[in-house]
């Protein structure tokens, strides 16, 4: 059988986090930690002759806890992967379309601009669309030399809902709406954050929150356990929410976009009662 360190055609690296990195690192040296991360994954591409295809990131860092990555480190993993002969893909599946309200895509609060932009299913409000936003000239290069089909591809239907869903948007000024009760919603947590030990870090980007539990705020030990519990115990309270991050220790608030602070009111005050039954 084939070796499978020779086989090996995708690497991870490491989730960029300022909040849970290594200690005594911060500003340029702990991006530079995290940059080591993507450089290793690039020169194990190159030693074994397979070549950089790209990097493909999440600008949010949605699954990975909504993190807030070190300083410079997008544009410096960009421009090694670019230096390397990749593409940079940006994934706005999660953080696209206004959710972080004070941009359209989440990848513009960096400053590389993207090869590609894989979307997904907000773009439909329900209904299932996909889409790839790319160059003229990168479509027809790939179309040179590969066939891709897809029996659903172009549907009528679906560019219909994908054109009413942006009318949604704009007619009822859903991206200013995921700015102001998002930073309302954030206030919230942060008071609650005052009143309950067991929240580390409240992090917001728009209308998309997240909530680091942790057993000690010093040592900063994931409560992944406790974070599992609570989202059941919202669940079980008419309130849905759900948890990420490395050590599922990280609740992810992500409410439809025409949620109003009456909605944020009810979500604040069932947390404030679960947090307070732990």
């Amino acid at each position: 059988m084939p070796d499978a360190k020779t086989t090996q055609r995708v690497r991870a690296f490491a989730s960029p986090d300022a909040y849970r990195g290594p200690e005594g690192l911060s500003g340029e040296a702990l991006t530079a930690h995290y940059l080591g991360s993507v450089r290793a994954a690039i020169e194990d591409f190159q030693a074994r002759g397979i070549g950089v295809a790209g990097i493909l990131i999440c600008p949010a860092f949605a699954n990975e806890g909504l993190l807030e990555a070190p300083p410079g480190f997008v544009e410096q993993a960009v421009e090694m992967v670019r230096a390397a002969g990749g593409l940079y893909i940006a994934d706005e599946v999660q953080g696209g379309f206004g959710r972080t309200g004070a941009h359209w895509w989440s990848h513009e609060a960096y400053g590389p601009t993207p090869d590609i932009v894989t979307l997904g299913k907000p773009m439909g409000n329900g209904f299932p669309i996909s889409g790839l936003i790319a160059s003229a000239a990168m479509v027809e290069s790939f179309g040179s030399w590969g066939m891709y089909f897809n029996t659903f591809a172009g549907s009528p239907v679906a560019c219909a809902v994908g054109n009413a869903v942006l009318d949604v948007l704009e007619n009822e000024h859903l991206p200013e709406n995921a700015v102001s009760t998002g930073a309302y919603l954030a206030a919230g947590l942060r008071s609650l954050q005052q009143r309950h030990a067991v929240i580390g870090e409240v992090r917001d980007k728009g209308l998309f929150l997240a909530v680091e539990m942790v057993r000690d705020r010093t040592s900063r030990e994931p409560a992944g356990a406790e974070a599992g519990w609570l989202i059941n115990l919202m669940r079980e309270r008419g309130v849905l929410i759900s948890r990420v991050g490395r050590f599922d220790s990280v609740l992810k608030l992500r409410p439809p976009l025409p949620f109003g602070r009456g909605h944020a009111d009810i979500l604040l005050s069932t947390l404030d009662d679960c947090l307070g039954a732990l």
